[in-house]
């Protein structure tokens, strides 16, 4: 219940609409309640009296009853729903802004597909909560102790009979509300995986068809479907076995009531409106003791997703600013790592080890390695993306992790090797690091990155919209793109995670061309599988598993390292040692 109590405090701003909810629920409730003696008095004072105009103003004392529940019931959903809609706003709200936050190493281990769940699903079970099951919660918990009150005001010894079956009730919906709770947990992560595996299918769909596996996918589909399915039957399986028992109990209790009124009546001792007035009381009594058992049910639903969303929430950022953390003033591009080590969480060995060098401002570096020797460990240290195990990364002398974040990253240009583009237009994606740049500055980035070209062929230009994950556009396109995206924030540190590995030699060439020239006064990171990218380094790293192996330029290490000739040779064909010696 504590992670239902949190989602309850997001109700705070909206105190005064739920003030307003509850007092039309209690209205509502009131009126409820009349409507027994009501019907008592038309029966004992106007059809048992005879009395015609008895019957007429009870008729419409009940017509006007039913005219301030309807008004009453429209403000309460009114009013709950706009309570709710609004908490579930904020909490999506804090929900996307926590993940935002959360550090890469977040992100390594959590599945997308059940964040989504979290953020669409276990937010609606929360929002339901706090909009009617919250207060039908309140409105029932009314009606049973009005109900129960006014049984014993009429005649507590009846009272007592029908109030005899509410204990065994409330064992059978604690049981109940016990048992379904772990149920309905089970099923919001059962759905997080159904979500997972439907990402991945429609991210992946053309390696899918590529590679003829969608019989596959779809066994996997449905194994996952089933599993959710199956978790609902068992939860759908508990409602059938103890909601049985509690109207048998019930019916019980009303047998006993006609039994004992009935000779009541016949002997003098209650009239037949009374006893018409305890049978309705008796159900509006039961009726709250089964509208709980049902909101039990959906609040155990809610308790299992605020407990899924809190873990969110909750969670810790393995990288944020220090306190007391620095801003990073303009920096001419020092970069030294001094005896680094980095171990991602769960790995069992260091990724990087004792890793030592420094990159003078203005330095073209080039990282190579064989797949896994930490290359792209490396370039993720520098912007901050993971902190450190041992040693430490500086820019200018200032240790990274003594800056803000955003101070960092800000002066850092970085194009990644999986390019991402955001569904809008060209221009939008080019200026997604500056939104307030210039059509000039937009257009002039574009061209050093060799796309300005091919962006004036499309039918719109710059306002062309690109799609979802820049769909219709070729591989080189969507590297030259986010290429100018980088340029566009003139970082004094630029970051190339094999930027030009998905064009073409022609296309790489105008791209390096225009690189070179951009490099210029930057402090460059390059990682490449072409040897033309890096010959014409500064410095050259090479890396075997996570430690720095060697370093120097591409002559040195030619002359000095076979490991890098033998890169050279296996990694790197483009041209012969030979050759690139010559």
């Amino acid at each position: 219940m504590h992670a239902l109590r949190r989602a309850i405090r997001y109700l705070r701003p909206y105190w005064l609409t739920a003030i307003g909810a509850v007092i039309s629920l209690t209205l509502v409730t009131g009126a409820n309640l009349v409507i027994p003696q009501l019907i008592r008095w038309v029966i004992d004072d106007g059809i048992t009296a005879g009395s015609m105009p008895t019957v007429l103003w009870g008729a419409l004392g009940l017509v006007g009853v039913a005219l301030v529940r309807s008004l009453f019931n429209f403000t309460q959903s009114y009013w709950s729903e706009k309570a709710s809609q609004n908490v579930a706003f904020d909490v999506r709200n804090d929900l996307f802004d926590k993940i935002q936050s959360l550090s890469f190493s977040y992100h390594d281990r959590a599945q997308t597909g059940q964040l989504m769940t979290r953020l669409t699903s276990d937010v609606e079970m929360v929002r339901q909560f706090t909009g009617m099951g919250l207060f039908q919660f309140v409105n029932a918990f009314i009606m049973l102790f009005g109900s129960a009150t006014l049984l014993l005001v009429m005649n507590w010894r009846l009272a007592l009979v029908a109030l005899g079956t509410i204990p065994l009730i409330l064992v059978i919906i604690t049981r109940f509300i016990t048992t379904i709770r772990p149920l309905f947990e089970q099923a919001q992560a059962k759905l997080g995986t159904l979500n997972t595996v439907l990402q991945e299918n429609l991210a992946g769909v053309r390696v899918i068809k590529a590679f003829v596996r969608e019989p596959f996918e779809a066994a996997r589909f449905r194994a996952a479907n089933r599993a959710y399915l199956e978790t609902n039957l068992q939860a759908v399986r508990t409602f059938a076995t103890n909601f049985p028992f509690v109207f048998f109990i019930f019916n019980l209790g009303t047998l006993g009531i006609v039994w004992i009124g009935g000779n009541m009546v016949i002997s003098a001792r209650l009239s037949l409106g009374e006893l018409a007035a305890f049978i309705t009381y008796l159900n509006f009594m039961m009726f709250p003791m089964m509208m709980i058992g049902m909101l039990g049910a959906m609040i155990a639903r809610a308790a299992a997703s605020a407990r899924r969303i809190f873990e969110i929430l909750d969670a810790q950022s393995e990288v944020t600013d220090r306190p007391g953390a620095v801003t990073l003033p303009p920096i001419k591009g020092r970069v030294a790592f001094e005896d680094v080590s980095f171990r991602y969480i769960g790995s069992e060995r260091d990724t990087l080890s004792h890793v030592s060098f420094v990159a003078e401002p203005g330095q073209t570096v080039a990282i190579v390695g064989a797949t896994g020797s930490g290359k792209s460990t490396i370039i993720n240290l520098i912007p901050r993306f993971y902190d450190v195990t041992d040693g430490r990364v500086t820019v200018d002398g200032y240790d990274v992790r003594d800056v803000t974040l955003d101070s960092l990253r800000s002066q850092i240009g970085i194009v990644l090797q999986e390019t991402t583009l955001f569904s809008g237009t060209i221009r939008d994606n080019i200026a997604y690091g500056r939104p307030d740049a210039s059509d000039e500055e937009v257009i002039a980035a574009a061209k050093a990155a060799q796309a300005h070209h091919f962006i004036m062929e499309m039918p719109e230009g710059y306002q062309t919209r690109v799609g979802e994950r820049g769909v219709g556009l070729s591989g080189g396109q969507r590297q030259r793109i986010a290429i100018a995206r980088a340029l566009l924030i003139d970082p004094r540190i630029l970051i190339l995670d094999d930027s030009t590995s998905s064009v073409d030699a022609e296309t790489e060439y105008q791209i390096q061309q225009a690189l070179d020239r951009l490099m210029v006064g930057r402090t460059s990171f390059v990682i490449a599988q072409r040897i033309s990218t890096v010959r014409n380094a500064d410095l050259i790293l090479v890396l075997d598993k996570g430690r720095l192996a060697a370093m120097g330029t591409h002559e040195q290490l030619l002359a000095e390292s076979p490991l890098y000739a033998e890169i050279v040779y296996s990694q790197l064909r483009e041209e012969s040692p030979v050759a690139m010696a010559a």
